[in-house]
């Protein structure tokens, strides 16, 4: 006989915790952070994630599947219009979750869910860089052993003659 994967619902049945789920990513879209018990930010991450990649993909048929579980139109609207482009060189993590401590009345653990709208650089575009950086400054600076005879003398002289020897320097490369 098959088992339950997931658990005891919460507050209820199957039906109930969707609905409840539904609705938390529905204010959590629509105050970009909320606060709930940890266990419920921890099965709302999932869903509100899922909701942010086909908000990212902006057709119709990702608009209207969204639209089966967020009821509002406005928070739908919102999602798809200001939160999916902020999200859009992001490869998932679109949520974040912080401890906050406990409920005076039961000491519940709470927790704030928030979405993680910061940018982030696209890592195709990093990768690359960096050869390329690597290789250019190969081919610019050819290797010189240090002089660490120049740099003692520099830092025994006085401010003064120091300044004096820069001058000289700036008047070279006019």
């Amino acid at each position: 006989m098959p088992k339950p994967n997931k658990g005891p619902r919460l507050g209820g049945g199957p039906a109930h915790e969707r609905l409840m789920l539904n609705q938390m990513a529905s204010q959590l879209f629509e105050h970009k952070r909320i606060q709930t018990t940890e266990t419920k930010a921890k099965r709302l991450q999932p869903v509100a994630e899922r909701l942010v990649t086909f908000a990212k993909r902006g057709d119709l048929h990702a608009r209207r599947r969204v639209m089966r579980q967020i009821l509002s139109k406005d928070v739908v609207h919102e999602l798809f219009t200001e939160i999916a482009p902020l999200v859009e060189n992001r490869e998932g993590g679109y949520t974040r979750i912080v401890k906050t401590g406990f409920r005076k009345g039961d000491n519940a653990p709470l927790a704030v869910i928030e979405l993680v709208l910061e940018p982030v650089a696209p890592k195709a575009k990093a990768k690359a860089e960096k050869p390329a950086k690597k290789a250019a400054a190969k081919e610019a600076a050819p290797v010189e052993e240090p002089a660490t005879e120049e740099v003692v003398e520099e830092t025994t002289e006085a401010p003064e003659a120091a300044e004096a020897t820069e001058a000289p320097a700036e008047e070279k490369s006019e």
